[in-house]
Parts: C-alpha cells; structure tokens; sequence
C-alpha cells in the first residue's frame, strides 16, 4: 500500500490552481472554522502540539481543491510564517490570555481584550494573505504545487504528515498524555474537509 505522500505526489494541475485562484484563503478559514468541531480541534492542536493553525489552514484550503505544497518548498516558507506568527500573533494572543482574570474585574479591561482579540485575528488574516500571496506566485518555473491525491481514508494520516515531518517529530513534539487527544483533533479535522464537496 502506498503512503499518503507517496500517492499525493503527482503532476501539477493548472485546472485546479485555476480554481484555487478564484478562491480566497481567508473566505474559506472562516467557513471551514466554523464547522463543528473545527475550531476546538484547532486550539487543542495549537496548545498541545504547538501547531500553527494558519498553516493548518492552508494545508485545508489546498487539500479543498486537491492540491499540496511541495515538501521543500514548504520548509523554507514555514520559517517566515513562523517568526510572524512568533513576533506577532502570539505575543497578542498571550497578552490577551494574561489579561484575562483582571477582565472580569474590569470593564475597561475587558474592553482591552477585545481589542487585543481583533488585533490577533487582524494578525492571522494578515499571516493567511501571505501564505496565499506566496502560494499563488507558483509557476512552472517556480513549482511550489502538486496534485493532493489522497484517499477518505488516508487523509488524517496525510495531514499529519504536513503538520509533523515525520512520526519522530510528531512523538518528540507531542507528548505522551497529549497524544490521543492531538490524534482525536486531527480525525476531526480529517472528516470535516472530507464533508466538503470538492470543486470539479
């Protein structure tokens, strides 16, 4: 039986990067988030297993159209959304969360948080148009794409191929008493972008 990345490596498809190019990133995060279970299974990933739900997201929106980045390409990218995602996004997001127990003392803090909390959500869209920006200036020269064939059945395995680099990297990163519960988020992930009918 072939694994996931092995089937998932295929020729490019300029039918479906047509398609993915008349679908904004940003549109399809905020209905893939709100689908049941999605959005608690993206902040056990994020807290248990240090996983940037931006690019989870992208990983999603890819899979949607049936396309994949490319295993090099992604490493390089991955390094620049990270530092803005590091420098940015959490430190919002941690100041926000420290800011939460005085919140419910104060209303003026409370006002502060939700500020903070769109500023955050300003940070990850702002994160999202970059990873779009980048994945949309793949050409035939510069291939950053390929086909993203991967069977219902494969598809959690295939996620979190892209998530982790391999099965050591997922042991050393997640551990032990975490580990069913990150599997169980990424399941549920798994059968939500398998609900989504594909474009043709």
């Amino acid at each position: 039986m072939h694994s996931p990345e092995k089937v998932g490596k295929s020729m490019f498809d300029s039918n479906r990067f047509q398609r993915l190019q008349q679908a904004p990133l940003w549109d399809f995060a905020l209905t893939f988030y709100a689908q049941p279970g999605v959005e608690q299974a993206c902040l056990v990933l994020q807290d248990s297993a240090g996983v940037d739900v931006c690019e989870l997201l992208v990983h999603s929106w890819l899979y949607h159209y049936g396309l994949q980045v490319t295993p090099g390409a992604l490493s390089m990218e991955r390094k620049a959304r990270e530092c803005w995602q590091q420098s940015v996004t959490a430190v919002l997001r941690q100041l926000r969360r420290d800011l939460k127990p005085q919140a419910a003392e104060s209303e003026g803090i409370a006002q502060l948080r939700k500020t903070l909390q769109q500023a955050e959500l300003q940070a990850e869209r702002e994160n999202l148009q970059r990873w779009q920006h980048w994945i949309l200036q793949t050409s035939e020269l510069n291939q950053r794409l390929t086909n993203c064939a991967i069977s219902k059945q494969d598809v959690a395995q295939w996620l979190q191929s892209k998530l982790f680099s391999d099965g050591l990297a997922f042991d050393q990163v997640v551990v032990s008493p975490e580990r069913e519960n990150v599997r169980e988020a990424i399941a549920i992930l798994a059968e939500r972008l398998d609900r989504y009918e594909r474009p043709r």
